[in-house]
């Protein structure tokens, strides 16, 4: 159970992890079951590998691809999200001009959070 409180989000570290190209900047909070990202992909940043997660991803700024591995494509701009449980799709994000997301995965999606 998660008792309530706020994020001030500019408190929250960023890690950067490298893409294929470009890298990702995560601030995260973990909690028992549930994982709360935000998220911002660089100029140029195509993900380094097919992610099998589940994911609540919410598109706060800017506009990236996600890309099924199956060749559709999504256009996700501002305001749009898409959910998918684990092991329902593959899939990779890119982003050509950078984009900032919020990101939420966890148990309830079917599986691990890593």
């Amino acid at each position: 159970m998660i008792p309530f409180q706020t994020i001030d989000w500019s408190l929250i570290p960023k890690i950067e992890y490298k893409g294929e190209s470009g890298v990702a900047l995560w601030q995260t909070l973990q909690f028992e079951g549930l994982r709360v990202r935000i998220v911002e992909y660089s100029k140029g940043y195509l993900a380094d590998h097919w992610c099998q997660k589940g994911h609540i991803v919410h598109c706060l700024e800017g506009e990236f691809v996600s890309e099924l591995e199956n060749g559709k494509t999504f256009i996700m701009k501002q305001g749009i999200s898409y959910v998918v449980s684990d092991n329902m799709s593959s899939h990779r994000s890119f982003s050509e001009k950078g984009v900032k997301l919020m990101i939420i995965d966890g148990e309830f999606l079917g599986g691990s959070q890593k």
